[in-house]
């Protein structure tokens, strides 16, 4: 499996996709029922904490109804990560705000 990051305004940006049925013992993926997503946000590897360790958050996406489609879940998780990053204070980033 691949693993693919955006790297938007020093952070990386990982979607987490993921069916919105969880796969019962000795049966197979259900995807009919939709997808949910959520966002891991972390620093890139120039920007990480002295300690070597880079901080990082994850975020859900609440939607009213799960996504048709893992490629809407994966683009909407993207948009809210740089939703986030946009939207916060200067000289601050999501990282530093506890939840």
């Amino acid at each position: 499996m691949t693993v693919s990051f955006r790297l938007y305004r020093g952070l990386e940006i990982h979607p987490l996709v993921y069916p919105h049925q969880p796969t019962r013992p000795g049966f197979g993926h259900n995807y009919d029922e939709g997808f949910d997503a959520a966002v891991r946000i972390r620093e890139s590897q120039d920007t990480q904490e002295p300690t070597g360790q880079p901080r990082s958050r994850v975020f859900g996406i609440a939607v009213g109804k799960p996504f048709r489609n893992a490629g809407d879940a994966r683009r909407a998780s993207i948009a809210y990560a740089e939703h986030l990053i946009d939207t916060c204070l200067p000289g601050k980033t999501v990282l530093d705000f506890e939840s």
